[in-house]
């Protein structure tokens, strides 16, 4: 039974959670790729992830989820996917 501070992850949260830690480690990896190649693809397939975070951590903002129940905490796209 859960305590009154505890409360049990819906299988939406869960959902979140885990498509948040993706899209973060798809786009470190976009970015690493990027940095190594330098093609015109490498750099727009990080900026399309750049738009997908930036816009995940402003819908979360928008909802009063924190950054870190959706696994996007810690992670700049202005700074580390540019």
């Amino acid at each position: 039974m859960n305590t009154s501070n505890e409360k049990a992850a819906t299988s939406y949260e869960l959902y979140l959670r885990d498509l948040g830690y993706q899209v973060r480690e798809l786009a470190i990896e976009s970015k690493q790729v990027a940095a190594k190649t330098n093609s015109d693809f490498s750099i727009g397939y990080m900026a399309g992830f750049h738009r997908i975070v930036s816009l995940m951590q402003q819908q979360a903002k928008v909802f009063d989820i924190p950054l870190a129940d959706i696994a996007l905490d810690g992670i700049d796209p202005d700074s580390e996917l540019v």
